[in-house]
């Protein structure tokens, strides 16, 4: 009864039913390992060799592909995590993996709210907490802006309003600047105007094909300053 109840009131919202699944299949996950611990533990366990880098992430590190093929770098990106989730398996994923660099993209979901509200002060305050892990650990960091928002598909910027992304793509560039990080920009290659380009995104979220490969070659840049800083 009460499924579907929240059925009928997410429907009348504007979200089909597969849209509510992917949403209830998701809150099941975080009422049972908020964090994502699970997900790459056992991974973790099996590897044989320190990856140079590490991509710590959400949905678009997750879905990066192809991922480098080739490179010895390291996916650990979790769809829906917010860098709450992130800092607490940033030991896990990261420093127990010796890498030389660790990539870390996140805050479209601490301004979505997919783990709960999070203000630009606590996500700050979570980068500045990884990125000071990473210094203790000897690990070089790469920040990585948030990419843009569209409603060519649907209503997308309600939720990822485009001051808030452009708000902490600026916060994160000034502290990248002013702590020793080397900063990406994934932003302005995707963006035309204040919206994700249409041919370069899958869903007004995601990147295509053609998304990945326009910011590829700018990871890579961002990847080479990172190892060759002192």
């Amino acid at each position: 009864m009460k499924y579907l109840l929240a059925l009928v009131c997410l429907s009348l919202a504007g979200q089909t039913v597969e849209e509510l699944e992917r949403e209830l299949s998701a809150q099941r996950r975080l009422l049972n390992d908020w964090a994502g611990l699970t997900r790459y533990g056992s991974d973790n366990s099996e590897l044989k060799k320190s990856p140079d880098v590490v991509f710590l992430g959400d949905d678009i590190t997750e879905q990066w592909e192809p991922f480098f093929p080739g490179k010895p770098y390291l996916n650990r990106g979790i769809e829906r995590q917010s860098s709450a989730q992130m800092l607490l398996r940033f030991r896990q994923d990261v420093i127990s993996l010796k890498p030389k660099v660790v990539v870390i993209q996140a805050g479209t979901n601490d301004i979505g709210g997919t783990a709960g509200p999070t203000t630009e002060a606590m996500s700050a305050e979570n980068f500045m907490s990884m990125v000071e892990l990473a210094k203790a650990n000897n690990i070089r960091v790469v920040l990585a802006s948030l990419t843009p928002i569209s409603d060519a598909y649907k209503k997308l910027t309600p939720r990822r309003p485009v001051g808030k992304i452009l708000g902490l793509n600026g916060w994160l560039k000034s502290y990248a600047a002013k702590n020793g990080c080397t900063y990406v920009d994934l932003y302005t290659p995707l963006v035309e105007g204040r919206a994700f380009k249409k041919a370069l995104t899958v869903d007004g979220f995601l990147p295509n094909a053609a998304g990945y490969a326009a910011i590829a070659p700018l990871m890579e840049q961002a990847i080479a300053e990172a190892l060759n800083k002192p």
